[in-house]
C-alpha cells in the first residue's frame, strides 16, 4: 500500500531537530508534510511503466490527508538506447504520470541525432548543474541548473546532477565532445553554489535529484549543507528504509540528510514520505520501495504506447523458463544462454559474447511475442562480427569475472556461447573452454592463453567499442562485418529457423564455484 507520511523518527533526526530551535510563534502544527513519488533507471522498460502508472495513480488517488504536499520525481535513464519511438514513449509516460523533474541520466544522452524532436516534448524539467554546455549542443538552454517547485504554497528547490563518468557510459561520447562535466569535488561545489541561491530566495527544504551513484551521494549529502533530501541513480541500487549511515547522515551543519534509490529497471518505484520543521528541517521519514510487479499494466497507457510502438508481433512460443534471478549482474542465466546461442547461430560465429548489463529482462513460459522480446534486450545496440584471440577472450572473461567482489557488481558477468568457464567467488577466472559446433570441448589455459588463436567472435557495437571497461574487445574499426540489427532480431530469425516451442535453461556454461 503506498502510504502517507508515518511517525517514524530515528535518533539521527532527533538530535538533529533538537539542535535547532524553532522560529518565534512556530511549532509543530506548522510542520509540512510531504509525499514524494520516484523512480529512477527505467531504461525504457514500457512494460514495467505501464505498470508505474498503475501506481502513480494509486499515489494521485490516496488523500488521506490533504494537508500532504505531493511530488513526482525522476532520477534519470528513463530513456534507453537510439530508438526514437521507444524513446517517445518513455518520455510520454513521464508526461502521463505528472513528472515534474528529472536528472540528465547518461542513457538521456543516447540519441544524438533525435534529442531536437524529442526535447519539446518533454512536459517536465531536465537538471544537471554539474555540466557545461555550449551553444551548439542541443541540450543549450533545455538543461537547467535547479528550479523551485511550489506546492500549496511551499516552496521546494530541486537540484539535478548527471554521471560524473557520463563520457565511459555513452556510445557516442565524440559527439558530445562540447559538454564539460565536473568531477566529484566540483561536482560538490556546484551543489553547493545552486542550494546557496535557492536559500538566497526563502527556500529552505532542498531535493537533489543524483545520477551519480549511491556511493558518491553519501559523499555528497555529508559534504554540503541544506540538501534535505537525495533521490539516487546510477548505481541500481535497491535503498531500503532510513537507516542512520546507510543512507541517513548529517550534513556540515548537523541536518539530517536522507537518500533513497529504486533499484532498476522499473521494477520497483519509491514514495518517499517526510515532515519538515519551520526551518525546513527533515523531523520524520518514513522510505518506501514497492515492487512494480504487484500492479496490472495500466492499459491506457498500454494503448497509448502501442500507438507510438506499433502492435507486438507473434515471434515465438516459450514451452518452459526458469525464475528471473536474484542478481542480473553476476548470476548464471538460461534467460541469456538462449540469447547467446541465437546471436552466434545468426552470425555464424565460433563464439558469442554478451554482456550482463544488456540483459534487463526475463523469458517467461507461454507466447512470446516482439513487444516482451525488446523489454528483455531493448538497448537496440547493433551486432558486430569480429575475430579476438585467446588471450584477448581471456582478458574480457577477467574483467567481467571480477564484478563478482567490484562494488555495485560491475560492470558484470559475460554471458557466452560456445565457451565455458568458471569463476571463484573471489572474482577469479578458474577454468575455460572453448566448445566447437559439434561440442567438442577444448580446454584454455587461462593463465597463458594463445595470441595465435584466433576466434570468430559476434558481440554488440558497444562492447566491440571497448566499453564498461572491455579495452581489449575495441575492434569496431578492424571488425569483419558489421550488421545494422539487434540481438532481437537474431531470436526471431531463429525463431523463423526453428518454430518449435523452446525450453529455456542454465546448462552450467557458467558456474561460480568455492
Amino acid at each position: 500500500m503506498i502510504m502517507p507520511v508515518n511517525t517514524l523518527q530515528t535518533n539521527l533526526l532527533n538530535k538533529a531537530v533538537n539542535n535547532k530551535r524553532l522560529p518565534d510563534g512556530k511549532t509543530e502544527a506548522n510542520n509540512v508534510k510531504t509525499s514524494i513519488f520516484y523512480i529512477n533507471d527505467f531504461h525504457g522498460k514500457s512494460i514495467n511503466m505501464e505498470r508505474t502508472i498503475a501506481a502513480s495513480n494509486v499515489f494521485d488517488r490516496f488523500e488521506k490527508n490533504s494537508n500532504v504536499d505531493k511530488l513526482k520525481l525522476s532520477s534519470g535513464d528513463i530513456q534507453l538506447g537510439e530508438p526514437l519511438n521507444s524513446n517517445k514513449v518513455m518520455v510520454e509516460a513521464q508526461n502521463i504520470m505528472g513528472i515534474m523533474a528529472s536528472a540528465m541520466g547518461n542513457h538521456e544522452y543516447d540519441m544524438p541525432e533525435h534529442i531536437k524532436e524529442l526535447i519539446p516534448q518533454m512536459g517536465y524539467k531536465m537538471l544537471a548543474c554539474n555540466i557545461n554546455i555550449k551553444p551548439d549542443n542541443p541540450f543549450y538552454n533545455k538543461v537547467q541548473k535547479s528550479y523551485i517547485q511550489e506546492v500549496n504554497g511551499h516552496k521546494y528547490g530541486i537540484i539535478g546532477i548527471t554521471p560524473i563518468d557520463l563520457f565511459s557510459r555513452i556510445k557516442y561520447g565524440k559527439i558530445f565532445k562540447e559538454l564539460k562535466v565536473d568531477g566529484l569535488n566540483n561536482t560538490i561545489k556546484d551543489v553547493q553554489q545552486e542550494v546557496d541561491n535557492l536559500k538566497k530566495q526563502g527556500v529552505n527544504k532542498i531535493i537533489l535529484l543524483s545520477h551519480v551513484g549511491f556511493g558518491y551521494d553519501q559523499k555528497i549529502a555529508q559534504a554540503t549543507d541544506g540538501i534535505d533530501i537525495i533521490l539516487g541513480g546510477h548505481s541500481h541500487n535497491l535503498v531500503l528504509d532510513a537507516k542512520a549511515g546507510v543512507n541517513l547522515f548529517n550534513s556540515k551543519s548537523g541536518e539530517p540528510v536522507i537518500i533513497t534509490q529504486a533499484g532498476r529497471d522499473g521494477r520497483y518505484f519509491g514514495v518517499l514520505n517526510v515532515e519538515f520543521n519551520p526551518d525546513g528541517v527533515l523531523t520524520k521519514v518514513q522510505n518506501n520501495v514497492t515492487s512494480t510487479r504487484g500492479f496490472k499494466r495500466n492499459a491506457p497507457a498500454r494503448y497509448v504506447f502501442e500507438q507510438i510502438l506499433g502492435k507486438p508481433q507473434v515471434v515465438g512460443y516459450i514451452k518452459s523458463a526458469p525464475p528471473p534471478l536474484k542478481n542480473d549482474s553476476i548470476d548464471p542465466s538460461g534467460h541469456a544462454n538462449f540469447l547467446c546461442d541465437c546471436l552466434k547461430e545468426e552470425l555464424g560465429a565460433d563464439i558469442s559474447l554478451f554482456g550482463a548489463a544488456t540483459i534487463r529482462g526475463f523469458f517467461e513460459s507461454g507466447v512470446l511475442d516482439t513487444r516482451w522480446l525488446e523489454d528483455i534486450s531493448p538497448f537496440k545496440n547493433k551486432l558486430v562480427l569480429a575475430d579476438y584471440s585467446e588471450k584477448e577472450i581471456v582478458d574480457a572473461l577477467k574483467v567481467a569475472s571480477k564484478s563478482l567482489t567490484n562494488t555495485n557488481y560491475k560492470p558484470g558477468i559475460m554471458h557466452v556461447s560456445g565457451l565455458k568457464y568458471k569463476i571463484s567467488k573471489d572474482g577469479d577466472l578458474v577454468s575455460a573452454s572453448y566448445i566447437d559446433k559439434n561440442g567438442k570441448e577444448f580446454p584454455i589455459d587461462v593463465n597463458h592463453p594463445r595470441e595465435d588463436k584466433f576466434y570468430k567472435t559476434a558481440l554488440t557495437d558497444y562492447y566491440a567499442q571497448g566499453h564498461d571497461g572491455f579495452s581489449m574487445l575495441k575492434k569496431y574499426d578492424k571488425a569483419d562485418k558489421l550488421f545494422d540489427f539487434d540481438i532481437c532480431q537474431c531470436v526471431q530469425d531463429y525463431f523463423k529457423k526453428h518454430p518449435e516451442p523452446v525450453d529455456i535453461k542454465d546448462d552450467g556454461r557458467i558456474q561460480i564455484i568455492d
